[in-house]
C-alpha cells in the first residue's frame, strides 16, 4: 500500500506547503507548520458530492424538544475513586485521556481497572507501546492479580492496534501511551504533534464506531500539561490528570473535562504494596494530627467537585527583615499579599515587616477564593501566638471592602464539618443555616459575620 502524500499546515493561519520552514509562507509565523495528510485528489465535485450524500444519511434535523435524553448506561470499573471521577463509571463509545508525571501510578491504576472490569464479565484490552507484555505481567503479579485474564498486546503501530480491537471488539480498551503509537500514512516520528492528533482522531472514531471504551494514556510536559497539540484534549470525552507529590504516598486524579459528569472531580488513592486503593475519608489526609491546637492553624472546608473536603491551614509569622518574605504552597501567592493589606486596612493587624509563610497541609492546591477568611485568621493567631479554639473551622472569601462574601454552597461545607465532629465556625452570613435548619447541626455552634473585624472580635472572645 503506497504512502499517501503529506503537506505541511501552518497551525495559526492553516496555510500549506509542501516541505517543511521554518517560517510560515502566508503569515510569516515562526515554527508553526506541522505535517499532516494531503487530502485526496479526487475530483472536487464527486468529493463533495459523496460527503453530501454521507451526511444525509447519518444526520437528520430534528427539534431539540423531541429528542430523548436518556441517561447513558455506565459500567462500574470496580476502583470507586475513579468511578466517582468518570461521572459513575466506563460509557459505551467514551474517549478517556488520562495524564501524569511518570511514575505516579497511571498504568497501575488502569491496569487495576481492566482486571476488575474483566473479573465482572467485561472484555478487555491492554495495549502497551512503552513496555514489553513480560513487564505488564511482572507488574499484574506485584499487585496480586493473580491470575488475571486481561489480554495484552505490545504494539505501537496504529493499523495493527485498531485490527486487534476490530478482531476482539473488547468493550474497554486502554492504549499505553498514545505518544508511543505511530501511523505509516506520515513520515514524522512518535509523539510528534501530527502523530499524536492522528492517531487520536483514528481511536476515537474507532471508538465512536464500535461502542469500545478507549482509554489514552497521555505524556506531560515539564510545566504539567498535556504533551501533543491541544486539540488532543478536544476530540476525548474526558480529561483526567493524576497528580501526587514524590514524597507523599497519596494520589489524586482530577477531572478536567467530562462530557458524562462533573467535572473538578476528584479522587483520592493510596500508594500500597498492592497498588492503588481509594482513600473513602480523605479529609483525614489533610489535616494534621494535633493532640491540642496550636497557634497558626485553622481548618477550612473547601470544595473538590461535588465532594466537601477538609483542609488545615497552617501560618508562620516571624520577624523579617528590611524586605519581608511573602511564600505560600497550595495558595496563591498574589492573593494572599492582596489578604494582608486587607488584614491591616479593615482589622487593624500588621504584618509589614514580618515574614508570612503559609501552607495547604497535604500537599492539596485551594484554587477558590472560599479559603481567605481561614488564612486571616491563621495569620492573627501565628502572629499573636494563641491557637484557635479546638474544633474550630471558618470559610468565606474576603474582598478588598474588608466584607466577607458567601461560598457557595455553605450548607453542604458546614454538614460535613459536623459530622467529622468540628464544634464551632465562622462563616460568610448568606452561609448560615436558617433558625429551622436540621438535626446535622446540632453540637455546632456558627458564628455569622459579614466584616473582616466582627470576625477578629469574634476570635479574641472565643481565646
Amino acid at each position: 500500500m503506497a504512502k499517501e502524500k503529506t503537506v505541511y499546515t501552518c497551525t495559526e493561519c492553516g496555510g500549506t506547503s509542501p516541505k517543511w520552514l521554518g517560517k510560515c509562507p502566508s503569515c510569516a509565523a515562526w515554527n508553526t507548520l506541522i505535517e499532516s495528510v494531503a487530502e485526496s485528489a479526487a475530483p472536487a465535485k464527486n468529493r463533495y458530492t459523496s460527503q453530501f450524500q454521507a451526511l444525509a444519511k447519518t444526520a437528520e434535523v430534528a427539534v431539540l424538544a423531541d429528542i430523548e435524553a436518556n441517561d447513558v448506561q455506565r459500567t462500574p470499573t470496580g476502583q470507586d475513586e475513579l468511578d466517582r471521577v468518570l461521572g459513575g463509571g466506563m460509557v459505551e463509545g467514551a474517549v478517556v485521556l488520562i495524564g501524569g508525571d511518570p511514575g505516579i501510578g497511571k498504568s497501575t491504576l488502569l491496569l487495576q481497572a481492566l482486571d476488575s472490569l474483566q473479573r465482572s464479565g467485561q472484555s478487555t484490552l491492554y495495549v502497551t507501546g512503552e513496555e514489553s507484555g513480560a513487564q505488564v505481567a511482572l507488574r499484574s503479579r506485584r499487585l496480586g492479580l493473580d491470575a488475571s485474564q486481561v489480554k495484552v498486546l505490545a504494539e505501537i503501530q496504529l493499523d495493527k492496534i485498531l485490527a486487534t480491537i476490530d478482531s476482539l471488539q473488547p468493550d474497554v480498551a486502554v492504549i499505553d501511551s498514545i505518544q508511543t503509537v505511530y501511523s505509516d500514512q506520515l513520515t514524522s516520528a512518535p509523539g510528534s504533534v501530527a502523530q499524536v492528533r492522528e492517531c487520536a482522531a483514528h481511536l476515537t472514531r474507532c471508538a465512536k464506531s464500535s461502542g469500545t471504551a478507549i482509554v489514552l494514556v497521555g505524556h506531560v510536559t515539564k510545566e504539567g500539561a498535556l504533551a501533543g497539540p491541544r486539540v488532543l484534549e478536544h476530540m476525548v470525552d474526558t480529561v483526567l490528570y493524576f497528580e501526587g507529590e514524590t514524597h507523599s504516598s497519596f494520589r489524586l486524579v482530577r477531572a478536567i473535562k467530562n462530557r458524562f459528569g462533573a467535572v473538578n472531580e476528584i479522587g483520592v488513592f493510596a500508594m500500597t504494596e498492592k497498588g492503588l486503593k481509594g482513600v473513602s475519608n480523605p479529609s483525614a489526609i489533610f489535616l494534621s494530627q494535633h493532640t491540642e491546637p496550636v497557634p497558626g492553624s485553622c481548618v477550612m472546608v473547601t470544595l473538590e467537585g461535588t465532594r466537601p473536603l477538609l483542609v488545615e491551614i497552617q501560618a508562620l509569622v516571624d520577624s523579617g527583615g528590611p524586605s519581608p518574605r511573602r511564600l505560600s504552597v497550595g495558595l496563591d501567592r498574589d492573593r494572599l499579599a492582596m489578604l494582608l493589606a486587607v488584614l491591616h486596612r479593615h482589622a487593624g493587624v500588621a504584618c509589614m515587616d514580618q515574614d508570612v509563610f503559609v501552607n495547604a497541609v497535604g500537599g492539596v492546591r485551594i484554587n477558590e477564593p472560599a479559603a481567605d477568611l481561614a488564612v486571616l485568621l491563621a495569620i492573627t493567631s501565628s502572629l499573636r501566638g494563641k491557637p484557635l479554639p479546638k474544633g474550630f473551622f471558618a470559610f468565606g472569601e474576603v474582598g478588598l471592602a474588608g466584607e466577607v462574601r458567601p461560598a457557595p454552597r455553605g450548607q453542604e461545607r458546614l454538614k460535613e464539618a459536623a459530622k467529622l465532629g468540628f464544634t464551632v465556625a465562622i462563616v460568610p452570613k448568606a452561609n448560615a443555616p436558617k433558625k429551622s435548619g436540621g438535626k446535622e447541626f446540632e453540637g455546632l455552634t456558627i458564628h455569622a459575620v459579614d466584616r473582616v473585624e466582627q470576625a477578629m472580635d469574634i476570635v479574641r472572645g472565643l481565646g
